[in-house]
């Protein structure tokens, strides 16, 4: 669907698709997926996860998970490149600060952290976060989907991730942006036109 809105858009002026996830998560799936040795590492990921939740998070599993947010940064600061070029701009994921933790939302916050260095880093990514979602969408397209559709387009997920991810999507606000929802079950060229009629709207402002 991307690559359709980025077609439409650019028939109107130049246009850069900008992924603002971190992909970690498509990194984990394909250790799992593809050796036994990911696997393990993938385990221990998990195992090292359940003990921070328990005792806290500590400085230098604090510092791996700074790391990993501060992908979407990078690829945040390389949209608003393309921006100040004058480029229209089409993202997939958007950073937010309203469900810490979830959704592309910053990872430390609201977390239990055991040392200094570890509430350094969180309030740092606070700060770059606070700063990124601070800059409003001209519009959001959210595509509604429910769990037994999204668990068969993407069998490779987790059902309970897909479920919160589910639930947390229509708790996120984009600064106010205008969010205009599209249902997932409809078909596809019925979908693609309903995003059509938005973007048209948005771009011929500009």
């Amino acid at each position: 669907m991307s690559q359709e809105i980025l077609s439409f858009m650019s028939g109107y002026r130049p246009t850069t698709l900008c992924h603002l996830g971190k992909q970690t998560g498509n990194l984990r799936r394909a250790m799992r997926k593809h050796s036994s040795l990911g696997k393990k590492v993938d385990n221990g990921i998990s195992k090292v996860g359940a003990s921070a939740r328990q005792k806290g998070i500590s400085f230098p599993v604090a510092l791996v998970m700074f790391i990993a947010s501060m992908r979407r940064v990078v690829r945040f600061t390389r949209m608003s490149f393309f921006h100040c070029l004058g480029r229209a701009i089409l993202t997939d994921r958007y950073p937010q600060i309203v469900v810490p933790g979830e959704m592309d939302g910053p990872h430390l916050t609201d977390r239990k952290l055991s040392d200094f260095g570890a509430k350094m880093l969180m309030h740092l990514e606070s700060w770059l976060y606070k700063r990124m979602a601070a800059v409003r969408p001209d519009v959001v397209l959210r595509l509604n989907v429910d769990l037994e559709t999204a668990f068969k387009r993407k069998p490779d997920h987790r059902l309970a991730a897909l479920e919160k991810k589910i639930n947390v999507v229509p708790k996120l606000s984009f600064n106010g942006a205008p969010i205009v929802d599209l249902d997932s079950t409809e078909p596809l060229e019925k979908v693609l036109e309903q995003a059509r009629e938005v973007v048209s709207a948005v771009m011929k402002c500009y």
